[in-house]
């Protein structure tokens, strides 16, 4: 009888989980799920908003990966990616370096909230200031760069400057965010580990590299996966900096889409360029975990 009645409990408490479940179920599968399903499908047809959607096939991705201008967007796009990355993780891991030291608190909750602070502040309002700074005539970057008795730089206007310039703006927007996890992570390495490494003679150098990287590997790792996420998905901040120029050098995949989908009405290309860009993130962050194996300590 006992038996009976934890059986009927359990029963009971699976049905109410299953309720609690199903409406967030629902609405994944509503706004995620089948519009993911829908894009893939238009992605092998041509539509036309008139006369509705005709099979292709494979014609769309051919045309992406054929193209001159499709594969220079592509290749623009995995460049932010890199050098974002980068410069994001390793400027956040080197500023919680700095923080994660005694010194006053007033001046560490300060720091703290210095970098941090824009990554709170809205990515368009960011790049609306910043070029207001990049401005040739009247920016204040190019302003002290005369005053050092320096040239003036075309930082937006310049096929070879303007992706370093976004870049260089993405790093102040979202280096704070790297830097509070990274700081978190420095603080749960173990004290008395560094202390006897210390005591052992070990360099600073190698109590970084062999105790201090190993412990908060798992937690860099997750930053450099986020930040590529991010990055390959790029959108406001070169749209209202470039606008995707000068041509075609600063354009990124997200902006070839919306041009192609509401600029041309190739609905069914643009959808092949989405499903592209989800292919490249998905491959992206499995070499990503593949790599994870043998580089992150667990």
């Amino acid at each position: 009888m006992t038996k009976r009645r934890l059986s009927d409990l359990k029963k009971a408490q699976m049905r109410a989980g299953y309720l609690f479940v199903v409406p967030s179920f629902v609405l994944y599968a509503a706004f995620v799920l089948v519009p993911v399903a829908i894009t893939i499908v238009l992605s092998f047809t041509y539509y036309d908003i008139s006369f509705g959607a005709d099979w292709v096939g494979f014609e769309n991705y051919v045309r992406f990966f054929s193209e001159r201008r499709s594969l220079e967007i592509f290749w623009n796009t995995l460049r932010f990616a890199f050098f974002a990355v980068t410069c994001n993780v390793l400027v956040g891991l080197l500023l919680a370096l700095a923080l994660n030291r005694v010194m006053p608190a007033f001046l560490l909750y300060f720091f703290r909230l210095a970098f941090f602070l824009p990554v709170i502040i809205s990515a368009a309002f960011v790049a609306v200031v910043w070029s207001y700074f990049y401005s040739v005539d009247f920016g204040v970057i190019n302003y002290y760069l005369l005053q050092l008795g320096l040239p003036a730089v075309p930082w937006l206007s310049s096929s070879k400057v303007a992706l370093t310039s976004i870049v260089i703006m993405d790093v102040w927007k979202n280096t704070g965010f790297f830097m509070i996890i990274l700081v978190a992570a420095l603080q749960g390495v173990p004290q008395p580990i560094m202390d006897a490494a210390s005591m052992d003679g070990a360099s600073p150098w190698r109590r970084f590299t062999r105790i201090t990287l190993p412990y908060i590997s798992p937690v860099l790792f997750f930053c450099i996966v986020f930040a590529t996420i991010g990055a390959l998905q790029v959108f406001e901040s070169i749209m209202i900096l470039t606008g995707g120029g000068p041509g075609d050098s600063t354009r990124s995949l997200s902006i070839y889409l919306v041009d192609e989908a509401f600029g041309s009405f190739e609905l069914g290309y643009a959808a092949a360029v989405s499903v592209t860009m989800m292919l490249l993130v998905l491959v992206v962050t499995i070499i990503q975990l593949v790599g994870s194996r043998r580089f992150v300590e667990s």
